[in-house]
């Protein structure tokens, strides 16, 4: 099958990360994608050794649209998170399925959330009443956490990669003099509470890591602590700080594997770090109308998170005022075997190229 995958970068990395692997999961199962991306560099970082059947358009590119309208339409158009496609390829899509018995599929992907509207709204079709596309019908493709939803990405070899996982290598290869302390992995924005959690791991008990990513974890850090991410690992007490390069996405998985404490941020290092199965806290993107209150809500209650953790996820994106939960190894303890459980529960699931196959099947 081919298909196109239509994809605008906001302002951050996640969007972009989500299509790319779902790109790459269908071209490893012999599929031919086209990723239109309006600002694909970061994927010079992120996949910079491309995937076997995976073409990166620039949808900026008027040349590349039109050549692009002048071919064979494909199989799939999959528009994610509302991006609205090209209208040229619109109407090539809907000139190309004009003749088709059912019509192609085009499956509007939508952003992750364990909130109740996702099971009632998953897989309904979505009429297209103006535009090159009218006439024809979107499927709402929403990803989430139970079995009347389309699931989370999830590669078939994950487990076993994850299980094959080298830490004290991989930190080896990435430089990291690691002497079997704690690691805490920090991929965050700008949360009220990180200095905060500076100063508890400092001032705590057990020999800590911190491995801070490249970007607005790292500014943040070294607003906060005067440094500079270009100079020798920070160490203060009990704590310690490597600065990390920007990483692969299976080098971030890395990360995440390696870690024994995970801060996250946005939905695909949400994802990623759900599959680790390490305790994880997550800093949700920020809407203005506060409705990312309601999606942390949800999934909290979803995970059936101890109170510790519920309690740390409201300190850590701004919800309550207040000192975070404190970082020991009982708690930790606690909050990995709620990872862990949640990890078994998806496992039991179909992953959600199985899903998103299995609708655009449907014939109607």
């Amino acid at each position: 099958m081919r298909w196109d995958i239509f994809c605008k970068v906001i302002d951050n990395h996640g969007d972009l990360g989500v299509c790319w692997r779902l790109a790459c999961q269908m071209a490893a199962q012999g599929d031919s994608v086209r990723l239109w991306v309006d600002d694909g560099a970061a994927l010079q970082w992120m996949a910079p050794t491309g995937h076997a059947g995976v073409q990166v358009v620039d949808w900026r590119a008027s040349a590349a649209v039109l050549e692009a309208a002048a071919e064979a339409a494909p199989d799939v158009l999959v528009e994610a998170f509302g991006c609205d496609p090209a209208p040229e390829l619109i109407a090539r899509f809907a000139e190309a399925g004009s003749d088709d018995r059912p019509p192609r599929p085009w499956i509007n992907l939508e952003y992750l959330s364990a909130e109740p509207y996702v099971e009632r709204l998953h897989g309904l079709p979505s009429p297209v009443f103006r535009g090159p596309g009218e006439g024809l019908s979107k499927k709402f493709f929403y990803p989430g956490f139970t079995t009347a939803t389309g699931g989370l990405l999830r590669e078939p070899d994950l487990t076993s990669r994850q299980e094959a996982f080298d830490r004290a290598a991989w930190l080896s290869a990435q430089g990291i003099d690691w002497q079997g302390e704690r690691l805490v992995s920090l991929f965050c924005y700008e949360p009220p509470a990180l200095a905060d959690l500076l100063g508890q791991l400092a001032a705590g008990p057990v020999p800590t890591r911190l491995l801070v990513t490249p970007g607005r974890a790292a500014r943040e850090v070294e607003a906060i602590t005067g440094l500079n991410a270009k100079s020798a690992p920070y160490v203060r007490g009990a704590l310690s700080i490597s600065w990390l390069p920007y990483l692969t996405q299976q080098d971030f998985d890395h990360l995440l594997w390696a870690s024994d404490l995970n801060f996250v941020r946005g939905e695909d290092s949400f994802v990623r770090a759900i599959w680790a199965g390490a305790p994880m806290v997550w800093q949700i993107y920020p809407q203005d109308d506060d409705a990312h209150h309601v999606k942390l809500a949800a999934f909290l209650d979803w995970l059936g998170a101890p109170a510790s953790l519920r309690h740390g996820h409201l300190i850590w994106n701004g919800f309550e005022a207040g000192p975070l939960p404190s970082l020991d190894r009982a708690t930790l303890a606690e909050w990995r075997a709620n990872a862990q459980s949640a990890r078994e529960r998806l496992l039991q699931q179909n992953d959600l190229v199985t899903q998103l196959r299995g609708l655009i099947s449907q014939k109607s």
